[in-house]
Protein backbone atom coordinates (compact mmCIF):
# COMPACT_ATOMS: atom_id res chain seq x y z
CA UNK A 1 0.00 0.00 0.00
CA UNK A 2 1.32 3.49 -0.84
CA UNK A 3 2.32 5.91 1.89
CA UNK A 4 -0.44 8.31 0.88
CA UNK A 5 -3.01 5.53 1.45
CA UNK A 6 -1.88 4.73 4.99
CA UNK A 7 -3.63 6.26 8.01
CA UNK A 8 -0.47 8.01 9.15
CA UNK A 9 0.00 11.55 10.43
CA UNK A 10 1.98 13.94 8.25
CA UNK A 11 4.37 16.62 9.41
CA UNK A 12 6.21 19.66 8.09
CA UNK A 13 8.63 21.69 10.16
CA UNK A 14 10.91 24.68 9.87
CA UNK A 15 10.69 28.46 9.63
CA UNK A 16 7.86 29.73 7.40
CA UNK A 17 9.76 32.84 6.30
CA UNK A 18 12.43 30.50 4.87
CA UNK A 19 10.28 27.54 3.78
CA UNK A 20 7.73 28.43 1.09
CA UNK A 21 6.11 24.99 1.12
CA UNK A 22 5.49 25.17 4.86
CA UNK A 23 4.16 28.71 4.56
CA UNK A 24 1.76 27.71 1.80
CA UNK A 25 0.35 24.92 3.98
CA UNK A 26 -0.32 27.11 7.02
CA UNK A 27 -0.57 30.60 5.45
CA UNK A 28 1.05 32.03 8.56
CA UNK A 29 4.28 33.99 8.26
CA UNK A 30 6.62 33.86 11.22
CA UNK A 31 10.40 33.88 11.64
CA UNK A 32 10.55 31.26 14.38
CA UNK A 33 10.48 27.45 14.08
CA UNK A 34 7.05 25.83 13.82
CA UNK A 35 5.66 22.35 13.26
CA UNK A 36 2.60 21.61 11.14
CA UNK A 37 0.89 18.24 11.72
CA UNK A 38 -2.00 16.63 9.87
CA UNK A 39 -3.75 14.02 12.04
CA UNK A 40 -5.78 11.25 10.32
CA UNK A 41 -9.41 11.06 11.49
CA UNK A 42 -11.73 8.06 11.62
CA UNK A 43 -13.78 9.44 8.72
CA UNK A 44 -10.72 9.63 6.49
CA UNK A 45 -10.26 13.40 6.85
CA UNK A 46 -7.28 15.19 8.35
CA UNK A 47 -7.23 17.57 11.29
CA UNK A 48 -4.34 20.00 11.52
CA UNK A 49 -2.26 21.29 14.43
CA UNK A 50 0.31 24.06 14.47
CA UNK A 51 2.99 24.08 17.17
CA UNK A 52 4.52 27.54 17.41
CA UNK A 53 6.14 29.88 19.90
CA UNK A 54 3.79 30.88 22.75
CA UNK A 55 3.83 34.60 21.91
CA UNK A 56 2.65 33.79 18.37
CA UNK A 57 -0.32 31.64 19.40
CA UNK A 58 -2.91 34.43 19.44
CA UNK A 59 -1.97 35.65 15.99
CA UNK A 60 -1.81 32.09 14.71
CA UNK A 61 -5.30 31.28 15.97
CA UNK A 62 -6.62 34.22 13.95
CA UNK A 63 -4.56 33.83 10.78
CA UNK A 64 -3.16 30.32 10.39
CA UNK A 65 -4.92 27.81 8.16
CA UNK A 66 -5.09 25.12 10.86
CA UNK A 67 -7.66 23.59 13.21
CA UNK A 68 -5.66 23.87 16.42
CA UNK A 69 -2.73 25.90 17.75
CA UNK A 70 -0.35 24.78 20.48
CA UNK A 71 3.05 25.80 21.80
CA UNK A 72 6.00 23.50 22.64
CA UNK A 73 5.22 23.68 26.36
CA UNK A 74 1.94 21.86 25.67
CA UNK A 75 4.00 18.81 24.67
CA UNK A 76 6.83 18.89 27.18
CA UNK A 77 8.55 15.48 27.32
CA UNK A 78 9.56 13.92 30.63
CA UNK A 79 13.15 15.14 30.28
CA UNK A 80 11.97 18.71 29.67
CA UNK A 81 12.40 21.03 26.72
CA UNK A 82 15.69 22.36 25.45
CA UNK A 83 16.52 26.02 25.85
CA UNK A 84 17.16 26.12 22.12
CA UNK A 85 13.98 27.17 20.33
CA UNK A 86 14.31 24.90 17.30
CA UNK A 87 15.30 21.89 19.39
CA UNK A 88 12.37 22.44 21.73
CA UNK A 89 9.94 22.65 18.81
CA UNK A 90 11.27 19.37 17.40
CA UNK A 91 11.07 17.73 20.84
CA UNK A 92 7.47 18.87 21.22
CA UNK A 93 6.52 17.38 17.85
CA UNK A 94 8.00 14.01 18.82
CA UNK A 95 6.18 14.10 22.14
CA UNK A 96 2.88 14.92 20.41
CA UNK A 97 3.18 11.78 18.28
CA UNK A 98 4.16 9.68 21.30
CA UNK A 99 1.11 10.83 23.27
CA UNK A 100 -1.13 10.05 20.30
CA UNK A 101 0.36 6.56 20.06
CA UNK A 102 1.84 6.89 16.58
CA UNK A 103 5.08 5.04 15.78
CA UNK A 104 5.40 6.24 12.18
CA UNK A 105 5.02 9.62 10.56
CA UNK A 106 5.19 10.90 6.98
CA UNK A 107 7.25 14.06 6.36
CA UNK A 108 7.86 16.27 3.33
CA UNK A 109 11.11 16.73 1.44
CA UNK A 110 12.02 20.01 3.14
CA UNK A 111 12.02 18.82 6.78
CA UNK A 112 15.24 19.87 8.56
CA UNK A 113 17.28 17.01 9.97
CA UNK A 114 16.82 18.14 13.58
CA UNK A 115 13.14 17.15 13.43
CA UNK A 116 13.94 13.74 11.99
CA UNK A 117 16.57 13.23 14.69
CA UNK A 118 14.14 14.02 17.52
CA UNK A 119 11.46 11.76 16.04
CA UNK A 120 13.90 8.88 15.73
CA UNK A 121 15.18 9.38 19.29
CA UNK A 122 11.58 9.04 20.43
CA UNK A 123 11.28 5.72 18.56
CA UNK A 124 9.18 7.11 15.73
CA UNK A 125 9.94 5.94 12.19
CA UNK A 126 10.12 8.65 9.54
CA UNK A 127 8.99 8.19 5.94
CA UNK A 128 9.50 10.91 3.33
CA UNK A 129 6.78 11.58 0.77
CA UNK A 130 8.81 13.33 -1.92
CA UNK A 131 5.71 14.68 -3.66
CA UNK A 132 3.80 16.01 -0.64
CA UNK A 133 3.43 19.73 -1.15
CA UNK A 134 4.96 19.75 -4.62
CA UNK A 135 1.82 19.23 -6.71
CA UNK A 136 -0.20 21.41 -4.33
CA UNK A 137 2.18 24.29 -5.05
CA UNK A 138 2.30 23.63 -8.78
CA UNK A 139 -1.48 23.65 -9.32
CA UNK A 140 -2.11 27.33 -8.65
CA UNK A 141 -5.65 28.27 -7.63
CA UNK A 142 -7.47 31.39 -8.82
CA UNK A 143 -6.37 33.44 -5.81
CA UNK A 144 -2.74 32.56 -6.46
CA UNK A 145 -3.03 33.30 -10.17
CA UNK A 146 -4.46 36.73 -9.36
CA UNK A 147 -1.48 37.48 -7.12
CA UNK A 148 1.02 36.27 -9.70
CA UNK A 149 -0.63 38.32 -12.44
CA UNK A 150 -0.28 41.40 -10.25
CA UNK A 151 3.36 40.59 -9.53
CA UNK A 152 4.02 40.27 -13.25
CA UNK A 153 2.18 43.51 -13.99
CA UNK A 154 4.48 45.34 -11.59
CA UNK A 155 7.51 43.56 -13.02
CA UNK A 156 6.62 44.66 -16.53
CA UNK A 157 5.98 48.22 -15.40
CA UNK A 158 9.47 48.42 -13.92
CA UNK A 159 10.97 46.60 -16.90
CA UNK A 160 9.55 49.23 -19.23
CA UNK A 161 11.09 52.00 -17.13
CA UNK A 162 14.47 50.25 -17.02
CA UNK A 163 14.70 49.49 -20.74
CA UNK A 164 13.39 52.90 -21.78
CA UNK A 165 15.87 54.63 -19.50
CA UNK A 166 18.76 52.65 -20.99
CA UNK A 167 17.59 53.26 -24.54
CA UNK A 168 17.30 57.03 -24.01
CA UNK A 169 20.66 57.53 -22.31
CA UNK A 170 23.04 59.92 -23.99
CA UNK A 171 26.47 58.63 -24.99
CA UNK A 172 29.94 60.01 -24.28
CA UNK A 173 32.93 59.97 -26.61
CA UNK A 174 33.88 56.44 -25.51
CA UNK A 175 30.41 55.05 -26.12
CA UNK A 176 29.50 54.84 -22.42
CA UNK A 177 25.86 55.49 -21.62
CA UNK A 178 25.21 58.65 -19.59
CA UNK A 179 22.25 59.31 -17.28
CA UNK A 180 21.69 62.40 -15.14
CA UNK A 181 25.24 63.59 -15.71
CA UNK A 182 27.05 60.37 -14.83
CA UNK A 183 27.97 57.06 -16.43
CA UNK A 184 25.17 54.49 -16.47
CA UNK A 185 26.50 51.25 -15.01
CA UNK A 186 24.90 47.90 -14.25
CA UNK A 187 25.10 48.83 -10.58
CA UNK A 188 23.31 52.17 -11.06
CA UNK A 189 20.51 50.59 -13.04
CA UNK A 190 20.04 47.91 -10.37
CA UNK A 191 19.64 50.66 -7.76
CA UNK A 192 17.01 52.36 -9.90
CA UNK A 193 15.19 49.05 -10.38
CA UNK A 194 15.29 48.40 -6.63
CA UNK A 195 13.84 51.84 -5.88
CA UNK A 196 11.09 51.52 -8.48
CA UNK A 197 10.15 48.12 -7.05
CA UNK A 198 10.16 49.38 -3.46
CA UNK A 199 7.84 52.20 -4.51
CA UNK A 200 5.47 49.51 -5.78
CA UNK A 201 5.57 47.35 -2.67
CA UNK A 202 8.13 44.82 -3.87
CA UNK A 203 11.53 43.58 -2.84
CA UNK A 204 14.00 42.05 -5.23
CA UNK A 205 17.29 40.21 -5.23
CA UNK A 206 19.88 41.79 -7.48
CA UNK A 207 18.37 42.13 -10.93
CA UNK A 208 20.47 41.09 -13.89
CA UNK A 209 21.67 44.07 -15.93
CA UNK A 210 24.40 42.57 -18.09
CA UNK A 211 25.71 44.40 -21.13
CA UNK A 212 27.90 43.33 -24.01
CA UNK A 213 30.34 40.42 -23.56
CA UNK A 214 29.49 40.20 -19.84
CA UNK A 215 26.04 39.00 -20.88
CA UNK A 216 27.59 35.93 -22.50
CA UNK A 217 27.35 34.33 -19.05
CA UNK A 218 23.59 33.92 -18.66
CA UNK A 219 23.68 34.30 -14.86
CA UNK A 220 26.26 37.08 -14.54
CA UNK A 221 24.35 39.92 -12.89
CA UNK A 222 26.45 42.48 -14.72
CA UNK A 223 28.95 45.07 -13.61
CA UNK A 224 30.61 48.22 -14.82
CA UNK A 225 29.66 50.77 -17.48
CA UNK A 226 27.11 50.03 -20.17
CA UNK A 227 27.81 50.87 -23.80
CA UNK A 228 25.85 51.97 -26.83
CA UNK A 229 25.37 49.43 -29.60
CA UNK A 230 25.62 46.45 -27.25
CA UNK A 231 22.74 44.18 -26.14
CA UNK A 232 21.88 44.64 -22.46
CA UNK A 233 20.01 41.80 -20.76
CA UNK A 234 17.61 43.03 -18.07
CA UNK A 235 16.13 40.27 -15.91
CA UNK A 236 13.85 41.38 -13.05
CA UNK A 237 12.33 38.89 -10.57
CA UNK A 238 10.72 40.71 -7.61
CA UNK A 239 8.54 39.48 -4.77
CA UNK A 240 5.41 41.42 -3.78
CA UNK A 241 5.72 42.03 -0.05
CA UNK A 242 1.98 41.86 0.62
CA UNK A 243 1.45 38.45 -1.02
CA UNK A 244 4.96 36.90 -1.24
CA UNK A 245 4.33 35.88 -4.85
CA UNK A 246 6.94 36.60 -7.50
CA UNK A 247 7.16 38.08 -10.95
CA UNK A 248 9.88 37.26 -13.49
CA UNK A 249 10.55 38.93 -16.81
CA UNK A 250 13.56 39.38 -19.10
CA UNK A 251 13.97 41.75 -21.98
CA UNK A 252 17.02 42.81 -24.01
CA UNK A 253 17.63 46.43 -25.00
CA UNK A 254 20.14 48.08 -27.30
CA UNK A 255 20.94 51.77 -26.99
CA UNK A 256 21.62 53.13 -30.47
CA UNK A 257 22.32 51.13 -33.59
CA UNK A 258 21.54 47.41 -33.52
CA UNK A 259 24.19 45.21 -35.12
CA UNK A 260 22.71 42.83 -37.74
CA UNK A 261 24.20 39.81 -35.94
CA UNK A 262 22.47 40.87 -32.69
CA UNK A 263 19.22 41.38 -34.59
CA UNK A 264 19.50 37.83 -35.97
CA UNK A 265 20.16 36.44 -32.50
CA UNK A 266 17.14 38.31 -31.19
CA UNK A 267 14.88 37.08 -33.99
CA UNK A 268 15.93 33.49 -33.27
CA UNK A 269 15.23 33.89 -29.55
CA UNK A 270 11.78 35.41 -30.15
CA UNK A 271 10.94 32.61 -32.59
CA UNK A 272 12.07 29.97 -30.07
CA UNK A 273 9.92 31.55 -27.39
CA UNK A 274 6.90 31.44 -29.67
CA UNK A 275 7.62 27.80 -30.57
CA UNK A 276 7.83 26.80 -26.91
CA UNK A 277 4.65 28.67 -25.99
CA UNK A 278 2.85 27.04 -28.92
CA UNK A 279 3.34 23.52 -27.49
CA UNK A 280 2.83 24.41 -23.81
CA UNK A 281 -0.32 22.82 -22.43
CA UNK A 282 -1.39 20.29 -19.80
CA UNK A 283 -0.22 16.78 -20.61
CA UNK A 284 2.98 17.63 -22.44
CA UNK A 285 6.26 17.34 -20.57
CA UNK A 286 8.71 20.05 -19.68
CA UNK A 287 11.19 18.18 -21.85
CA UNK A 288 8.85 18.38 -24.84
CA UNK A 289 8.56 22.14 -24.41
CA UNK A 290 12.35 22.37 -24.24
CA UNK A 291 12.66 20.21 -27.35
CA UNK A 292 10.47 22.69 -29.23
CA UNK A 293 12.92 25.41 -28.20
CA UNK A 294 15.86 23.30 -29.36
CA UNK A 295 14.30 22.67 -32.77
CA UNK A 296 13.69 26.37 -33.24
CA UNK A 297 17.14 27.48 -32.07
CA UNK A 298 18.91 24.91 -34.23
CA UNK A 299 16.58 25.69 -37.13
CA UNK A 300 17.75 29.30 -36.92
CA UNK A 301 21.34 28.13 -37.33
CA UNK A 302 22.51 28.25 -33.71
CA UNK A 303 23.66 25.55 -31.32
CA UNK A 304 22.73 24.27 -27.85
CA UNK A 305 25.11 23.77 -24.96
CA UNK A 306 28.12 25.40 -23.33
CA UNK A 307 31.05 26.42 -25.53
CA UNK A 308 34.12 24.23 -25.36
CA UNK A 309 37.53 25.59 -24.28
CA UNK A 310 38.57 26.04 -27.91
CA UNK A 311 35.31 27.55 -29.13
CA UNK A 312 35.89 30.55 -31.40
CA UNK A 313 34.69 34.02 -30.50
CA UNK A 314 31.96 33.63 -33.08
CA UNK A 315 30.40 30.61 -31.30
CA UNK A 316 26.82 31.37 -30.24
CA UNK A 317 24.56 28.96 -28.37
CA UNK A 318 21.73 28.56 -25.90
CA UNK A 319 23.26 27.31 -22.67
CA UNK A 320 20.27 26.66 -20.39
CA UNK A 321 16.79 25.14 -20.20
CA UNK A 322 13.68 26.79 -21.56
CA UNK A 323 12.17 27.77 -18.22
CA UNK A 324 11.03 26.93 -14.71
CA UNK A 325 8.05 27.00 -12.42
CA UNK A 326 7.30 30.07 -10.30
CA UNK A 327 5.11 31.02 -7.35
CA UNK A 328 6.14 31.73 -3.78
CA UNK A 329 9.71 31.23 -5.01
CA UNK A 330 11.24 32.42 -8.26
CA UNK A 331 12.44 28.90 -9.06
CA UNK A 332 9.98 26.08 -8.37
CA UNK A 333 9.06 22.81 -10.08
CA UNK A 334 8.51 22.03 -12.89
CA UNK A 335 11.56 22.53 -15.07
CA UNK A 336 11.22 23.01 -18.81
CA UNK A 337 14.38 21.09 -19.59
CA UNK A 338 15.69 17.60 -20.25
CA UNK A 339 13.80 15.30 -17.87
CA UNK A 340 11.12 17.91 -17.16
CA UNK A 341 7.87 16.34 -15.87
CA UNK A 342 4.39 16.35 -17.36
CA UNK A 343 2.74 19.74 -17.07
CA UNK A 344 -0.56 20.12 -15.22
CA UNK A 345 -3.28 22.74 -15.31
CA UNK A 346 -2.30 25.59 -13.01
CA UNK A 347 1.46 25.29 -13.53
CA UNK A 348 2.93 28.77 -13.86
CA UNK A 349 6.17 28.63 -15.83
CA UNK A 350 8.60 30.96 -17.53
CA UNK A 351 9.51 30.62 -21.20
CA UNK A 352 12.96 32.19 -21.57
CA UNK A 353 15.18 31.09 -24.44
CA UNK A 354 18.43 32.96 -24.94
CA UNK A 355 21.54 33.03 -27.09
CA UNK A 356 25.03 33.87 -25.87
CA UNK A 357 28.42 34.46 -27.44
CA UNK A 358 31.72 36.10 -26.51
CA UNK A 359 31.68 38.67 -29.30
CA UNK A 360 28.32 40.33 -28.63
CA UNK A 361 27.17 39.01 -25.27
CA UNK A 362 23.66 37.69 -24.74
CA UNK A 363 20.07 38.09 -25.86
CA UNK A 364 17.26 36.67 -23.74
CA UNK A 365 13.50 37.28 -23.80
CA UNK A 366 11.29 35.82 -21.07
CA UNK A 367 7.53 35.59 -20.66
CA UNK A 368 5.44 33.91 -17.97
CA UNK A 369 2.48 31.65 -18.76
CA UNK A 370 -0.07 29.58 -16.87
CA UNK A 371 -0.66 26.10 -18.24
CA UNK A 372 -4.23 25.36 -19.34
CA UNK A 373 -5.93 22.23 -20.62
CA UNK A 374 -5.66 23.22 -24.28
CA UNK A 375 -2.77 25.66 -24.23
CA UNK A 376 -1.52 28.43 -21.99
CA UNK A 377 -2.24 32.04 -21.03
CA UNK A 378 0.62 34.52 -21.38
CA UNK A 379 0.74 37.04 -18.52
CA UNK A 380 3.08 39.36 -20.42
CA UNK A 381 1.88 42.42 -22.34
CA UNK A 382 5.21 44.20 -22.82
CA UNK A 383 6.80 44.31 -26.27
CA UNK A 384 9.78 42.03 -26.88
CA UNK A 385 11.90 44.13 -29.23
CA UNK A 386 15.44 45.53 -28.85
CA UNK A 387 14.48 49.18 -29.49
CA UNK A 388 13.03 50.89 -26.40
CA UNK A 389 13.65 54.47 -27.44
Amino acid sequence: MLITELPLPRMMGGIPTLNAGLYRSIRFLVGDPVVYIEWPQADGSMRSTLICRDIEMGRARVNANVNQVNCPADFTPSQGLSGDRETATAQAAAEAFCRAGFKRVVVDRSLPMIYTSMLQKAGIAVECDLQWGVMERRMKNEAELKMIREAQRITEEVMEKACSTLARCSVDAKGVLQHDGAAMTSERMRVLIDVWLLERGCVSPDAIVAGGPIGADCHDHGHGPLFTGQPIIVDIFPRVKATLYNGDCTRTVVNGQIHPDVARMHAAVVAAKAAAIEVTRAGVTGQEVHEATIRSIEGSGYQMGLPGPDAPETFISMTHGTGHGLGLEVHEPPLLAVGGPELVEGDVVTIEPGLYGKRYGGVRVEDMVVVLKDGCENFNRLHEGLDWS
